[in-house]
């Protein structure tokens, strides 16, 4: 009889905490398989923290990496709570978008992948008008592919991504743009490639990656803007961002402020983008480098 009675609390106390587990509310989201998408995953759990609900969150990462469509397809369909993604109208339409961009629109500052013997080419290239004089690479189904073809680039656009580092080596074209995360890893795994990394220049367009929910799910949709922007405002996620190794490498290796700018329009930007929030944006001004 006294085993029995030893028993039963702990089996009251399990079922107790089972069910309080149950009752977090799970976020699933993509995978976050690379330093970049695993900062993003922490962003939307900062969010959520700085958020006034009340709600307990267990984040759940989707077992396999999703390509885009497939993401805002399970987005819709409630196998994904929450997808970020660059945005575009018509996602904006179909979901419901925290307008808030995620890193701060750094994805839209790109620099470019060039064969180790033609940097002198761009060192005479100061214009718009200079740059459409010489071709560049890009995957055919980008988004980026479009904003380039929209401000009279040359581009030249296979459906493989890797053939395209081939590709420049061979002289097909002149210049990969990436976003500025993405350069020196891609040169680096590639030594038989070779490849280099532009000096000078610092291509931008309008570019937001946006968290997005269902639109049936618009009140968590609300709560992480809500706390999106408490975080903001408080320095909690400057802090993050800032300091997160990622960031801080690539800013440093980029060396933004000392680059020559050349701005490109995005058409696939909503003009109800917060573009005169200038907290939520990348300011170069105030950068080290």
């Amino acid at each position: 009889m006294r085993i029995k009675l030893f028993i039963l609390p702990l089996v009251l106390v399990s079922v107790c905490f089972g069910n309080a587990v149950y009752a977090a509310k799970t976020i699933m989201h993509a995978q976050a398989h690379n330093p970049k998408e695993t900062l993003i995953a922490n962003i939307l759990k900062l969010a959520l923290e700085k958020s006034s609900s009340n709600d307990n969150y267990f984040f759940k990462e989707w077992h396999e990496t999703l390509n885009e469509a497939r993401l805002m397809s399970m987005l819709e369909d409630g196998a994904l709570q929450v997808a970020w993604a660059g945005t575009q109208k018509q996602y904006e339409e179909k979901y419901f978008p925290i307008r808030v961009p995620v890193l701060k629109g750094l994805l839209g500052h790109r620099i470019f992948i060039i064969r180790q013997d033609t940097q002198a080419m761009f060192n005479d290239v100061h214009t718009l008008e200079d740059l459409r004089k010489i071709k560049l690479g890009q995957g055919k189904f980008w988004g980026d592919t479009f904003v380039l073809k929209h401000n009279g680039l040359k581009v030249v656009d296979p459906v493989k991504y890797n053939n395209l580092f081939y590709m420049l080596e061979g002289g097909r074209f002149d210049f990969f743009p990436r976003a500025v995360h993405e350069p020196w890893g891609e040169v680096e795994s590639r030594p038989e490639l070779k490849l280099t990394v532009e000096k000078n220049i610092l291509l931008i367009y309008p570019f937001a990656m946006y968290f997005f929910v269902a639109k049936d799910n618009a009140k968590l949709g609300r709560l992480i803007e809500e706390g999106f922007r408490n975080a903001i405002y408080d320095g909690s996620f400057n802090e993050m961002f800032y300091n997160h190794p990622l960031t801080k490498e690539i800013l440093k290796l980029s060396k933004l402020k000392s680059r020559r700018i050349i701005r490109l329009e995005n058409p696939n930007m909503s003009e109800l983008t917060p573009f005169d929030e200038k907290a939520l944006w990348l300011n170069i001004d105030e950068l080290e480098y």
